[in-house]
């Protein structure tokens, strides 16, 4: 690290870090004003709704446009280093291109870890406050008020060989009526359980059933119990069996990929959109690297029209990008584009989008 990495890193970590706390300030007061009858409604004190909602959601809106970011904040100071032709001076004191973009892989590198640390355990924690919050006082409307207030019926595999269904699962209670779950042993059942009902208890972590009775098939002989109580341990809690708009940027990265290996086994709907989470919080990352790069490379060379024709250029290239994203999503979840390219397609062209400027770029 020499002076000249120094000082480009201080530029362009200042421009970042004072531009996204600007950012969440104004986010902050647009959407106090948004909500100011959800917090009147919720009876908590600012200081309660700041705890139970904003510690959540600032982090949230931070991560969701980081990338944006640090792209805009590359092209600031950048454009402004041309404009003073510090950039040209650097260059014609012997300094090649290659080593002038140094602190930009330096940065990009660094806020790209940043990002992806987030993004495997503090931002879905952010998310899990802010979106219980919303859930209970803003989108009273939403798919988890109507599950929690409501019943539903679920039927689920539990792992490769077994099956099970509740009737009338209510998520709020944690209690399901008519619970029955059976096993399979190739094209054969080879036991089956059923209760009146099923209820979550809390102290041992297992399910209590009621009203059980159960049926072992073994060769040609059938052995069937009854028992009025019982409590078992399945391999499923009622975290699973709560699905919320907010489920797949609350969970943590390892709960992320478990969950994603539980509902493939039981065939569960809305794989793809879970695993699209999960790609993307690898492929992120890399998005600020390379956004980094492509706003030191545009922003590097002094033309006319300074900062705003550099910004121009870079919301153009900014919005292709999210207009990428965006469809290659959409032919995941509802076609057949596979998770992991859907989420690394728009990375995979940006390599050659900065592969091109750079053979561009005035040296």
């Amino acid at each position: 690290m020499k002076k000249l990495d120094w000082y480009i890193l201080k530029k362009f970590l200042t421009v970042f870090f004072f531009s996204i706390f600007l950012f969440a300030v104004i986010a902050v007061v647009i959407d106090v004003s948004e909500k100011t009858d959800d917090f009147v409604k919720s009876g908590f004190s600012a200081t309660e709704i700041f705890t139970h909602y904003y510690i959540g959601f600032i982090p949230h809106i931070i991560a969701l446009l980081f990338p944006l970011f640090v792209f805009i904040a590359v092209i600031f100071f950048t454009s402004k280093m041309a404009g003073q032709t510090e950039i040209i001076a650097i260059l014609a004191s012997g300094i090649t291109y290659d080593r002038w973009l140094r602190p930009y892989w330096i940065g990009g590198t660094l806020l790209g870890l940043l990002l992806w640390v987030s993004n495997f355990w503090f931002i879905p924690k952010a998310n899990t406050i802010r979106g219980s919050f919303e859930a209970a006082y803003v989108d009273t409307h939403s798919s988890y008020n109507a599950l929690v207030r409501g019943s539903s019926d679920i039927y689920f595999r539990i792992d490769s060989f077994t099956y099970a269904g509740i009737y009338a699962y209510d998520t709020s209670f944690k209690r399901g009526n008519s619970f029955f779950a059976y096993q399979m042993d190739k094209d054969k059942i080879v036991y089956n359980i059923r209760s009146n009902e099923i209820i979550w208890d809390t102290a041992t972590k297992s399910w209590s059933l009621s009203d059980v009775f159960e049926r072992t098939i073994l060769d040609n002989k059938e052995l069937n119990t009854y028992r009025p109580m019982m409590k078992k341990k399945f391999a499923f809690k009622p975290a699973d069996l709560e699905k919320d708009k907010y489920t797949k940027d609350k969970l943590t990265t390892p709960d992320l990929i478990r969950q994603i290996n539980l509902d493939a086994l039981r065939g569960a709907e809305g794989l793809n959109e879970l695993k699209i989470e999960r790609y993307r919080r690898d492929a992120t990352p890399l998005t600020v690297l390379l956004l980094t790069l492509i706003g030191g490379i545009i922003a590097g060379r002094k033309i006319r029209g300074g900062s705003g024709a550099h910004l121009a250029m870079g919301f153009i290239i900014a919005a292709l990008f999210i207009i990428t994203d965006r469809f290659s999503t959409i032919f995941s979840t509802k076609g057949n584009l596979p998770p992991l390219l859907a989420a690394w397609i728009p990375n995979i062209i940006f390599v050659w989008v900065v592969y091109y400027l750079y053979k561009k770029a005035a040296k």
